[in-house]
């Protein structure tokens, strides 16, 4: 019988949900998705939320799926949110974790959703059995992004927040940035190149991993980049966050491995 868990991936444009394997880290149903409220207060998202996994949690056989992992775009410490990013401020030293669980009438593990999307694509996608420093990045609405050493998790680096020339890298990098300026694929790989070689003088990774929805037209960007490390497109694409979500909760109840 499939391990199964409900992964939830919150954004600053869309909540997205499916039921995940995860012994396969595939969906297991189909993606459900609303768009996030405006504005994003801690309530309203959870609200939101509760909605859509409320129409998952029981399988077809009747049996009740127990484990949710939800990845937010803020830095998690011990079940807090301590930051907002593309979310509203209400999220800032707010109580998330405890909040969600009486909400949706389960345990919920929460995680940053850029750590995620990393854990799925080193369980499952580009970084599967590699070790060293690997760093996946996630570029959409921001930058954000997961640190591993040997696979394991150093969680919450933000390095979408690193200030090059004055303000935060993202604003520059990020593929909102890009459609926001007008810029094509070459004159914006040069701002990514940028963040990236700036990363790379901090962390000096053995492998660069670029997710997002960016990933899928990874060919348009890729040849102008020039920073000295291995650079890959993820491979589980936009579905990792919800992938990752879910691993995270089935790492920590025990039924995946770490």
């Amino acid at each position: 019988m499939a391990r199964l868990a409900i992964g939830v991936d919150i954004g600053g444009t869309g909540i997205k949900v499916a039921l995940v394997d995860l012994d396969r880290g595939a969906f297991a149903s189909e993606r459900l998705r609303v768009r996030t409220p405006q504005p994003a207060t801690p309530q309203a998202v959870i609200a939101a939320t509760a909605g859509l996994v409320e129409r998952l949690r029981r399988l077809p056989d009747g049996r009740a799926v127990a484990l949710v992992g939800i990845g937010i775009p803020s830095v998690v410490m011990h079940g807090a949110t301590k930051s907002a990013a593309n979310i509203d401020d209400g999220w800032i030293g707010f109580a998330a974790e405890p909040a969600f669980g009486a909400a949706l009438g389960l345990p919920v593990a929460l995680v940053n959703d850029a750590d995620a999307a990393g854990l799925a694509e080193m369980r499952f996608g580009a970084g599967r059995g590699r070790d060293g420093v690997v760093l996946v990045l996630t570029i959409g609405t921001g930058v954000g992004s997961g640190l591993f050493v040997d696979g394991r998790l150093v969680p919450n680096t933000e390095l979408g927040h690193l200030q090059i020339r004055g303000r935060d890298a993202e604003r520059r990098s990020s593929a909102v940035a890009r459609q926001r300026r007008h810029l094509s694929w070459k004159r914006w790989a040069k701002d990514l190149d940028e963040h990236l070689d700036t990363i790379d003088r901090l962390l000096s990774p053995d492998l660069i991993i670029l997710g997002g929805g960016i990933s899928k037209v990874a060919d348009r960007f890729l040849p102008y980049l020039s920073v000295g490390r291995p650079i890959e497109p993820a491979q589980l694409l936009n579905d990792a966050g919800i992938v990752g979500a879910a691993l995270f909760a089935g790492e920590r109840a025990g039924e995946v491995p770490l």
